[in-house]
């Protein structure tokens, strides 16, 4: 039984490691769409369960671990911006706020379900015109959700964060740690 992420993030990958190094990744290939209706909590995990049931349907035999991370403000959720203008939005909403990040972790393994959420909220300072347009200009936007890395050249715009580091980066290592820890004693 090997472990699987079911993820192309190479961020993911790099912060696995600090769990384990005996593990594989396979791109999930699932498109990312869900009901509007559902809530910031409720997407993250539909989209975690999505990915990792995407790839266990391949490997019923392994560990699958999918992942979403979502930002929200005031229940909207900010996705990946498609160009200059929705980063420019998302980030001048973003501005001068405080914000959730949602990273939704669904673990299948034989037959087994076990899902969560691990929630970091992250207050922005007030941001200018320009230097919002300096930052798209780094290019660094475009494949965060909430148009930011908050371990890249974002990382300037944060206030303070109340929460897990790790979630707004995209995967919450203790609280994985633990869970697969309890799961590993049941194998």
């Amino acid at each position: 039984m090997k472990i699987i992420l079911a993820s192309k993030s190479p961020r993911r990958k790099k912060l696995f490691q600090y769990i384990t190094t005996d593990f594989i990744t396979v791109d999930s290939n699932f498109i990312e769409a869900y009901d509007k209706n559902l809530s910031s909590n409720e997407i993250a995990l539909y989209l975690s369960y999505q990915k990792a049931k995407s790839v266990y349907d391949t490997y019923p035999k392994d560990i699958i671990i999918g992942f979403d991370t979502i930002v929200s403000i005031n229940e909207k959720v900010l996705g990946k911006p498609n160009n200059n203008d929705e980063a420019f939005m998302m980030l001048k909403q973003l501005s001068n706020k405080t914000h959730q990040v949602i990273t939704g972790v669904t673990i299948i393994y034989n037959g087994n379900i076990d899902r969560f959420n691990s929630i970091t909220d992250v207050t922005f300072y007030k941001l200018s015109d320009l230097e919002i347009n300096d930052y798209i200009n780094t290019r660094e936007p475009f494949d965060k959700a909430g148009a930011y890395a908050i371990q890249g050249y974002g990382s300037k715009f944060v206030k303070c964060i109340k929460g897990d580091y790790f979630t707004v980066v995209g995967l919450p290592i203790a609280k994985l740690y633990h869970k697969l820890k309890k799961i590993s004693k049941n194998l």
